[in-house]
Formats: C-alpha cells, sequence, structure tokens
C-alpha cells in the first residue's frame, strides 16, 4: 500500500506540491496525471525517499521508504530510465541489482526474456540501447526483488504500440496477483485502458481522486448555445472552467441548473443543456485543469 498524507515540497520560494494526499491500494493500478509541472514527479520521489517533505509524510507499506528494511524486496521504482549505466550490459545491470537484493543468480536472465529484450542484447551496453530498450530494462530492474509494489514514472516512454500493449498486461497481471502499481504517464487513452484508479493533480494540488468509472461517469455538463462566444464569456465571467469539443458543445465543470442560470442571466440561448455523458480521460483532464499548460511529452 501506497499512502501520501499532507505533502507540501518547496524549492526556495517555490511551492512545487502543497497538501497532496491520497492512497494505493493492493489489486489495483492507480493513474496520477497532471500537466507538465503540476508536481507529479516531485510527489514521486517524496514518496521514494529521494526528496524530503517541508511537511506531511509518504509511507509504504506502513512506513517511511527509508525505513523499509529491505526495500528491493518491497518496492520497485522506475523514476528515470536515463539514469541506468551506460557503461554496463543490461545484464551485468541486473546481475548488479540482483545480488544487491539478494535474489537467485538466474533471476537476470529470467527478468530479460519477461520484459522481451532478445538475448542479442543482453551483453550490448545500455548507451548504446533505444529509449525502449532502456525502459524495458527499467522495469525489469523494478522487478528484480519481486516487489509487491511499483512505482513507475512515465514507462510507457519511448515504447512502440506493441511494447505499450505488452506494459500494460504486465501491470494489469501485477495488480490482479495483489500488488500496488502508481504509475504517471501522459498518454491519457493508456491509462484510461489500463488504471483502476485516478489521481489528478493541478497546480500542485490534488484536483481529482477516486475510481477511474466514477471519474469519468457523467463528467460535467454539455452545452451548446446560438452563440457560442457569447456564452463563453459568460463562462469566464463566473469563472467556471470548461473546454471546447470538437464538435462546438463546451463540457463545463458544473451543474445543469447553475449553468441554466448563468446563461439565462447573461441573455444567453441554449440549445442544448444536459449532464455529459461518461466520456474519456482526456475531457475529464482538461476540464478538472482547465488546460493549463501541455501535458508532459517526456518523463
Amino acid at each position: 500500500m501506497i499512502e501520501a498524507h499532507s505533502l507540501t515540497k518547496r524549492f526556495g520560494s517555490a511551492t512545487a506540491v502543497t497538501d497532496v494526499s491520497f492512497a494505493c491500494q493492493p489489486g489495483t493500478v492507480t493513474g496520477f496525471v497532471g500537466p507538465n509541472g503540476a508536481g507529479k514527479s516531485t510527489t514521486l520521489r517524496m514518496i521514494c525517499g529521494l526528496a524530503r517533505p517541508d511537511e506531511g509524510t509518504a509511507l509504504v507499506d506502513g512506513v517511511p521508504f527509508a525505513e523499509l528494511p529491505r526495500p528491493m524486496r518491497t518496492v520497485g521504482a522506475l523514476l528515470e530510465a536515463s539514469a541506468l549505466h551506460p557503461g554496463r550490459s543490461g545484464l551485468a545491470t541486473l546481475k548488479r541489482a540482483c545480488t544487491l537484493a539478494d535474489m537467485p543468480a538466474d533471476r537476470p536472465q529470467e527478468l530479460l526474456r519477461l520484459v522481451g529484450l532478445e538475448p542479442a542484447a543482453w551483453n550490448r551496453r545500455v548507451g548504446d540501447y533505444s529509449l525502449g530498450m532502456r525502459q524495458r530494462l527499467g522495469i525489469a530492474q523494478a522487478l528484480v526483488g519481486d516487489p509487491r509494489i511499483l512505482i513507475l514514472d512515465e514507462p510507457a516512454n519511448g515504447l512502440d504500440p506493441e511494447g505499450i500493449r505488452w506494459m500494460r498486461s504486465l501491470l494489469r497481471d501485477f495488480a490482479d496477483r495483489g500488488g500496488t502499481v502508481l504509475l504517471s504517464s501522459h498518454l491519457l487513452a493508456e491509462v484510461q485502458a489500463t488504471v483502476d484508479r485516478l489521481v489528478v493533480i493541478g497546480g500542485g494540488r490534488i484536483v481529482a481522486s477516486g475510481a477511474l468509472d466514477e471519474l469519468l461517469h457523467g463528467t460535467g455538463t454539455l452545452v451548446r448555445a446560438v452563440d457560442p462566444a457569447a456564452l463563453e464569456g459568460a463562462l469566464r465571467t463566473a469563472g467556471v472552467a470548461f473546454t471546447r469539443r470538437d464538435d462546438g458543445a463546451l463540457s463545463v465543470e458544473a451543474g445543469v441548473q447553475d449553468i441554466g442560470l448563468l446563461a439565462a442571466r447573461a441573455g444567453v440561448a441554449l440549445t442544448e443543456l444536459r449532464q455529459a455523458d461518461g466520456g474519456d480521460l482526456e475531457d475529464l483532464f482538461f476540464t478538472l485543469t482547465g488546460g493549463e499548460t501541455a501535458l508532459e511529452t517526456a518523463a
């Protein structure tokens, strides 16, 4: 289990994360999404003991990461695939990790096969690997100690469609066997296809958290107007977040009655006003974050 309790982290005068709280239960895959600079990587680093929170606590299996007696047997983490030593081979990288975790001598070969790295690549320098190959090796290293918990930052970065499908299957199987997975990704469609639960962060604060199906069901209000520009102006004046859909309708973060009253007061004639159907994660993301900035495109 992973628990974040009121985490706050400052870098000089800038506050990266404010009062962040959420939990990841065994048997689930939790997606952690947010715009670039929203605080995702900082939060994951605090959970993994690589950054000290100024306020709050992060617990893994009930204790701070630094207090785990055998951390590699409890948690597997991939926070930066490029951090792998470029001068070692893939096989040597895993042999070293297995030694530290006190795992059997045949564990490296088992993991290299599991993550789909061809034998011809086992003795090649990691510096000569493609990004996708480094991602696979990084996932293998996270699995070295046969952990119960996985924490992955942008694990699909650099993977081709077959690799993404493989990773989805691996994480789903891990959770179905009782494991806990927390993953950050900018690939929203893939997150939607993989996770059970979702945590959305924006501006360093949690803006939504819960079961994916519940968050996607009836997200906001769908509204159309005779004069779309006038409707958008009224929403902006009232401080109501909205996103413009490809079909010209607006997805609005407010109730049907509230939007109807707002439009009436502004003298805007509506042609459609209803609870939105269950949407996709992209719609939810931009509704919750207000499209404040672009998604991350790299880990």
